[in-house]
């Protein structure tokens, strides 16, 4: 691999705060504008459902993007890509924010997606790149942060900006936060490139985009109230259908644009294949929670937001635990206690009820956020464990589509688990009459689908992790 000259090591160590920071400004983008889609709507003189492309154009650059970013990194090198992404994701902030109508604002969403599609991966390989083995658990639990905190962060902030201020706020205000981050990365990240140029797998991004659009769009369409749940699952299984052809052709291709060799590497499959199961059953809760405040507690957009705080601290006070915990109980002991956790404490979400204490409700929200951040932060850690260098690109593609496609398969499961609840309870089901047991059954789905991830970490091997420093202090002291 070549590289440019290498930053000063003390500025190194401040690269994985500047790529945390432009992750925060996309996801916290992305879970801010579902509440904000009924003032936009008024704006343009729509209704909410016809927002819905926006949100979908979104979708579909990044399907069709993330899987061609590892093969630009490595060709135009990852800061002048890193950097061209910021821009672009931020010049479509600006776009979305003075949007007159629904056309306008689709347009730019397009835009701002192939920006994130471009800044999140390329962000992930510039810091896994970078980092030592030694330093990298501290890195990657730097960088996960956002897309644990964005999704419970996002509701109240959210609230916030459409009920005291105006919608076009919410992409306004990337525009400081961008040219913060544009001069953060000419300062900070190295500009590395492949060891070799490899042609461009046409057939493959094809295949890849392919696949995503149609899994995405399928969890999409399940996510929306009345829509035909029968349509969003047969777009489902052709998305898998093509994924499966486009796995073959990349085992068979001499350079993949999607390398899944790589899913040979222990660790890095489990975070991949387990993990993703553990991600839909984690990720259904974000979907449903604010759901069970407003409709099932009966309170406010806002005041369920405020609630949702509880987790965004479990998320937050985890972080700064989650390298020492990994570092004296490793990677395996600690991804099958916590999934364990996770998946109670998600069933545990739907026993809650009005009458249940406002205490025990704060505790309950609060250790979900926990083992949330956590299991996050592990897998996310623990996939780049044993992955050299010159298969760093193709893991950071693979690892950045498989979290979109299980992001959007999350919010899927929980309004399938709901729509299942209310079939299982004889009601009819509409958007505003889920009752607190149609909850009490999703949240159990979800927790269950949690647990059942829980297999894939028990074949683990029990030093897994051990090159990133899992289990180190437990070694140490057995080796006394």
């Amino acid at each position: 691999m070549t590289t440019a000259p290498a930053p000063r090591a003390a500025l190194t160590a401040w690269l994985p705060y500047v790529v945390a920071a432009t992750f925060f400004m996309e996801y916290l983008d992305t879970t801010v504008l579902a509440t904000a889609l009924p003032q936009m709507a008024r704006s343009f003189g729509v209704g909410p459902n016809s927002l819905s492309i926006g949100m979908t154009a979104y979708m579909l650059s990044l399907a069709i993007f993330i899987p061609v970013s590892g093969w630009v990194a490595d060709r135009y090198g990852s800061r002048t890509v890193f950097f061209s992404a910021i821009v672009t994701f931020t010049v479509a902030s600006v776009l979305c924010g003075l949007s007159q109508n629904v056309a306008e604002f689709t347009a730019a969403r397009l835009l701002q997606g192939i920006g994130g599609a471009m800044m999140v991966p390329v962000g992930r390989l510039v810091v896994v790149r970078s980092t030592e083995k030694s330093r990298l658990m501290q890195a990657i639990s730097t960088i996960t942060w956002p897309a644990i905190a964005a999704p419970v962060v996002g509701p109240p902030v959210g609230g916030f900006i459409t009920t005291y201020t105006s919608w076009r706020w919410i992409f306004l205000l990337n525009v400081p936060f961008g040219i913060a981050a544009l001069i953060a990365t000419m300062a900070l990240v190295p500009n590395l490139r492949g060891e070799a140029r490899r042609p461009l797998d046409l057939a493959g991004l094809a295949l890849s985009g392919a696949t995503l659009t149609a899994i995405l769009y399928g969890a999409e369409l399940a996510s929306q109230p009345g829509s035909n749940p029968w349509a969003a699952t047969a777009i489902v299984a052709a998305g898998i259908a093509v994924g499966y052809l486009a796995f073959r052709h990349a085992k068979r291709h001499a350079h993949p644009l999607v390398d899944v060799s790589t899913l040979k590497i222990p660790t890095f499959s489990v975070t991949v294949v387990t993990g993703s199961v553990t991600r839909i059953g984690i990720g259904a809760v974000p979907y449903l929670m604010p759901l069970l405040f407003q409709i099932g507690f009966g309170l406010s957009a806002f005041k369920s937001g405020l609630l949702l705080l509880a987790s965004a601290l479990g998320n937050l006070g985890m972080k700064a635990l989650t390298t020492r915990i990994l570092q004296r109980y490793g990677f395996k002991l600690v991804s099958i206690v916590d999934v364990a956790l996770a998946g109670l404490f998600t069933i545990a979400c739907g026993l809650l009820t009005p009458q249940v204490p406002l205490a025990v409700v704060l505790a309950i929200v609060f250790v979900y956020g926990v083992t949330r951040s956590m299991q996050f932060s592990t897998l996310a850690t623990l996939a780049y464990a044993d992955v050299a260098q010159p298969q760093m690109s193709a893991a950071s593609t693979l690892w950045s589509a498989a979290m979109q496609m299980t992001n959007g398969l999350g919010i899927a499961f929980g309004a399938v688990a709901l729509r299942v609840a209310t079939r299982v309870n004889g009601e009819a089901g509409g958007a505003h009459a889920f009752t607190l047991d149609d909850f009490r059954l999703a949240f159990l789905l979800a927790g269950v689908l949690t647990l059942l991830s829980v297999w894939g970490y028990l074949r683990m091997a029990s030093d897994a992790g051990q090159n990133v420093g899992g289990g180190s202090r437990r070694q140490g002291a057995g080796s006394r």
